[in-house]
């Protein structure tokens, strides 16, 4: 097999049982084989009792794949994909507290008209952005405000999907999104 050496960001995504202390069995695994998550996004899935994780991990293309490969050994986890090399849908939402006077709030509200963000609170000396798009978008409005100061930030981690008709787990057309294991768990 041939090794790249190439660090890239990854995609994975999992679908796991939705129970206590799958997210820290799972938040373990990346540590003790020394991997730092960017960004980590869990909710409930379309099935029942299950639960989607999707992570953002560095790494070239084998280690991310051995590392694929032992949280699909993970008892709660059902399924793994590496959809670093789909197409994909990607979001992320964030929240931004910008400080903010009389005199700047008019051309803080034209920033975030341009960008289709929301304000969602104002205070007598900030505001709060609400923004949900490609992390681009979201990095390019934050580098915006910065100059009026942001205050505070809050960023979910993203949340992604394959595009087209299949979603790559737990519908038999696991090839489809970079398959770890085609779900021997069940």
């Amino acid at each position: 097999m041939v090794r790249s050496n190439h660090t890239e960001q990854h995609t994975l995504i999992a679908l796991v049982e939705d129970k206590p202390g799958v997210l820290t069995r799972v938040a373990s695994m990346f540590r003790r084989r020394g991997f730092n998550i960017t960004s980590l996004a869990v909710g409930n899935s379309e099935q029942p009792g299950l639960s989607r994780m999707t992570f953002v991990v560095s790494g070239d293309d084998y280690t991310v794949g051995q590392v694929a490969k032992q949280l699909d050994k993970l008892i709660d986890v059902i399924e793994v994909s590496d959809i670093t090399n789909e197409s994909t849908v990607t979001r992320e939402l964030a929240l931004i507290k910008v400080k903010a006077n009389q005199m700047t709030r008019g051309e803080i509200i034209q920033i975030v008209n341009l960008f289709r963000a929301n304000i969602i609170d104002v205070g007598s000396e900030s505001m709060v952005i609400e923004i949900t798009g490609e992390e681009d978008k979201i990095n390019a409005l934050h580098n915006l405000l910065s100059s009026f100061g942001v205050i505070e930030m809050l960023r979910t981690g993203l949340v992604a999907m394959v595009r087209g008709q299949t979603n790559g787990l737990a519908n038999g057309h696991s090839e489809q999104a970079g398959q770890v294991n085609s779900g021997n768990h069940s």
